[in-house]
Protein backbone atom coordinates (compact mmCIF):
# COMPACT_ATOMS: atom_id res chain seq x y z
CA UNK A 1 0.00 0.00 0.00
CA UNK A 2 1.36 3.74 -0.93
CA UNK A 3 1.13 5.76 1.44
CA UNK A 4 -0.45 9.65 0.87
CA UNK A 5 2.01 12.35 1.25
CA UNK A 6 -0.55 14.58 2.22
CA UNK A 7 -3.88 15.19 3.90
CA UNK A 8 -5.17 15.75 -0.12
CA UNK A 9 -3.97 12.26 -0.99
CA UNK A 10 -5.62 11.20 2.21
CA UNK A 11 -8.97 12.83 1.54
CA UNK A 12 -8.80 11.37 -2.19
CA UNK A 13 -8.65 7.67 -0.98
CA UNK A 14 -12.02 8.31 1.04
CA UNK A 15 -13.29 10.24 -1.93
CA UNK A 16 -12.26 7.16 -4.30
CA UNK A 17 -13.74 4.33 -2.65
CA UNK A 18 -16.79 2.51 -2.62
CA UNK A 19 -19.93 5.32 -2.54
CA UNK A 20 -21.63 3.11 0.68
CA UNK A 21 -18.11 3.09 2.24
CA UNK A 22 -18.02 7.15 1.42
CA UNK A 23 -21.29 7.43 2.75
CA UNK A 24 -20.71 5.25 6.34
CA UNK A 25 -17.71 7.62 7.04
CA UNK A 26 -19.26 10.95 6.53
CA UNK A 27 -18.30 13.21 7.68
CA UNK A 28 -14.32 11.88 8.05
CA UNK A 29 -13.64 14.13 4.29
CA UNK A 30 -14.43 17.28 6.32
CA UNK A 31 -12.45 15.90 9.47
CA UNK A 32 -9.35 14.88 7.39
CA UNK A 33 -9.11 18.25 5.98
CA UNK A 34 -10.21 20.19 8.67
CA UNK A 35 -8.96 19.04 12.05
CA UNK A 36 -5.86 17.22 13.65
CA UNK A 37 -5.39 13.39 11.72
CA UNK A 38 -5.84 12.02 15.84
CA UNK A 39 -9.62 13.69 15.76
CA UNK A 40 -10.16 11.54 12.20
CA UNK A 41 -8.29 8.45 13.17
CA UNK A 42 -10.18 8.30 16.53
CA UNK A 43 -13.95 8.77 14.34
CA UNK A 44 -12.91 6.29 11.74
CA UNK A 45 -12.12 3.78 14.58
CA UNK A 46 -15.55 4.40 16.63
CA UNK A 47 -17.37 3.06 13.25
CA UNK A 48 -14.89 0.30 12.82
CA UNK A 49 -16.35 -0.81 15.90
CA UNK A 50 -20.07 -0.17 15.02
CA UNK A 51 -19.17 -2.15 12.26
CA UNK A 52 -18.35 -4.85 13.32
CA UNK A 53 -20.90 -5.32 15.82
CA UNK A 54 -23.23 -4.38 13.22
CA UNK A 55 -21.68 -7.30 11.21
CA UNK A 56 -22.32 -9.34 13.95
CA UNK A 57 -25.47 -8.54 14.54
CA UNK A 58 -26.27 -8.66 11.25
CA UNK A 59 -24.97 -12.52 10.68
CA UNK A 60 -26.90 -13.64 13.36
CA UNK A 61 -30.26 -12.35 12.14
CA UNK A 62 -30.11 -13.08 8.83
CA UNK A 63 -28.26 -16.30 8.28
CA UNK A 64 -28.83 -17.83 11.79
CA UNK A 65 -32.49 -16.37 12.12
CA UNK A 66 -32.24 -15.27 15.41
CA UNK A 67 -34.81 -12.77 16.72
CA UNK A 68 -33.85 -9.59 15.86
CA UNK A 69 -34.42 -8.08 19.62
CA UNK A 70 -32.21 -10.63 21.20
CA UNK A 71 -29.68 -10.53 18.74
CA UNK A 72 -29.61 -6.69 19.85
CA UNK A 73 -29.41 -7.06 23.34
CA UNK A 74 -26.36 -10.09 22.62
CA UNK A 75 -24.10 -7.42 20.41
CA UNK A 76 -24.60 -4.75 23.06
CA UNK A 77 -23.07 -6.90 25.70
CA UNK A 78 -20.51 -8.45 23.52
CA UNK A 79 -17.30 -6.99 24.89
CA UNK A 80 -15.73 -6.67 21.54
CA UNK A 81 -12.38 -7.33 21.71
CA UNK A 82 -10.33 -7.63 18.69
CA UNK A 83 -9.42 -11.61 19.00
CA UNK A 84 -13.04 -12.24 20.16
CA UNK A 85 -14.38 -10.07 17.44
CA UNK A 86 -12.39 -12.16 14.44
CA UNK A 87 -13.58 -15.72 16.55
CA UNK A 88 -17.03 -14.87 16.50
CA UNK A 89 -17.15 -13.32 12.82
CA UNK A 90 -15.85 -16.94 12.05
CA UNK A 91 -18.36 -18.18 13.75
CA UNK A 92 -21.20 -16.38 12.61
CA UNK A 93 -19.99 -16.69 9.35
CA UNK A 94 -18.27 -19.50 8.99
CA UNK A 95 -15.10 -18.73 7.36
CA UNK A 96 -12.20 -16.17 8.90
CA UNK A 97 -11.70 -13.23 7.82
CA UNK A 98 -8.19 -13.77 5.10
CA UNK A 99 -5.16 -12.88 6.82
CA UNK A 100 -4.52 -9.97 4.48
CA UNK A 101 -8.10 -8.17 5.36
CA UNK A 102 -7.13 -8.64 9.11
CA UNK A 103 -3.54 -7.42 8.38
CA UNK A 104 -4.63 -3.95 6.93
CA UNK A 105 -6.29 -3.56 9.95
CA UNK A 106 -3.89 -4.77 12.48
CA UNK A 107 -1.41 -1.79 10.79
CA UNK A 108 -3.77 1.01 11.89
CA UNK A 109 -4.39 -0.50 15.31
CA UNK A 110 -0.93 -0.23 16.13
CA UNK A 111 -1.15 3.77 15.34
CA UNK A 112 -4.25 3.95 17.40
CA UNK A 113 -2.74 1.91 20.16
CA UNK A 114 0.10 4.28 20.16
CA UNK A 115 -2.62 7.27 20.02
CA UNK A 116 -4.34 6.04 22.66
CA UNK A 117 -1.20 5.05 25.01
CA UNK A 118 -0.14 8.68 24.51
CA UNK A 119 2.78 7.81 22.38
CA UNK A 120 4.60 10.28 19.64
CA UNK A 121 3.25 9.28 16.42
CA UNK A 122 4.36 10.47 12.84
CA UNK A 123 2.09 12.15 10.42
CA UNK A 124 2.69 9.68 8.05
CA UNK A 125 1.94 6.75 10.63
CA UNK A 126 -1.61 8.57 10.72
CA UNK A 127 -1.65 8.69 6.73
CA UNK A 128 -1.26 5.17 6.37
CA UNK A 129 -3.56 4.11 9.14
CA UNK A 130 -6.78 6.00 7.66
CA UNK A 131 -5.56 4.91 4.28
CA UNK A 132 -5.72 1.23 5.76
CA UNK A 133 -8.67 1.49 7.55
CA UNK A 134 -10.55 2.66 4.22
CA UNK A 135 -8.84 -0.47 2.46
CA UNK A 136 -10.45 -2.54 5.04
CA UNK A 137 -13.85 -1.64 5.18
CA UNK A 138 -13.60 -2.14 1.41
CA UNK A 139 -12.67 -5.79 1.74
CA UNK A 140 -14.55 -6.10 4.95
CA UNK A 141 -17.50 -4.89 2.82
CA UNK A 142 -16.66 -7.39 -0.11
CA UNK A 143 -16.54 -10.43 2.13
CA UNK A 144 -19.88 -9.70 4.11
CA UNK A 145 -21.81 -9.18 1.22
CA UNK A 146 -20.10 -12.81 -0.50
CA UNK A 147 -21.07 -14.66 3.31
CA UNK A 148 -24.31 -13.15 4.27
CA UNK A 149 -25.55 -10.29 1.43
CA UNK A 150 -25.05 -7.14 3.26
CA UNK A 151 -22.36 -4.08 3.69
CA UNK A 152 -22.10 -3.17 7.62
CA UNK A 153 -19.56 -0.29 6.13
CA UNK A 154 -22.62 1.22 4.74
CA UNK A 155 -26.55 1.28 5.18
CA UNK A 156 -28.49 -1.82 6.07
CA UNK A 157 -31.64 -1.17 5.13
CA UNK A 158 -33.32 -4.07 4.30
CA UNK A 159 -30.71 -6.59 4.75
CA UNK A 160 -32.47 -8.79 6.35
CA UNK A 161 -35.22 -9.49 3.79
CA UNK A 162 -38.77 -11.05 4.49
CA UNK A 163 -37.25 -14.47 6.33
CA UNK A 164 -38.80 -15.40 9.62
CA UNK A 165 -36.90 -15.61 12.67
CA UNK A 166 -36.73 -17.89 15.25
CA UNK A 167 -38.74 -18.15 18.46
CA UNK A 168 -36.78 -16.01 21.54
CA UNK A 169 -36.29 -19.60 22.89
CA UNK A 170 -34.47 -21.02 20.13
CA UNK A 171 -32.29 -17.96 19.73
CA UNK A 172 -31.45 -18.09 22.84
CA UNK A 173 -29.88 -21.16 22.32
CA UNK A 174 -28.04 -20.40 19.14
CA UNK A 175 -26.62 -16.70 20.73
CA UNK A 176 -25.38 -18.86 23.22
CA UNK A 177 -23.85 -21.41 20.83
CA UNK A 178 -22.34 -18.66 18.84
CA UNK A 179 -20.78 -17.27 22.32
CA UNK A 180 -23.06 -14.01 22.19
CA UNK A 181 -23.61 -13.22 25.59
CA UNK A 182 -27.27 -12.38 26.94
CA UNK A 183 -26.59 -9.98 29.46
Amino acid sequence: MSVPGSRLGVRNRLTDAPTEVQWYFDPAAQLIENFSLEVALSYLFARVEKAHLMSLYCGVVKLHRVDASLAATAVETFENRRHDFRRLFKDVFGKAIPSSVVDKIQSAEKVRDNVLHGKTVAPRDYRMAIVSIIEYATEFNKICFRLGGFRPFGSLQGFKGAAASMDKSTSRWVLKGIGLPLG
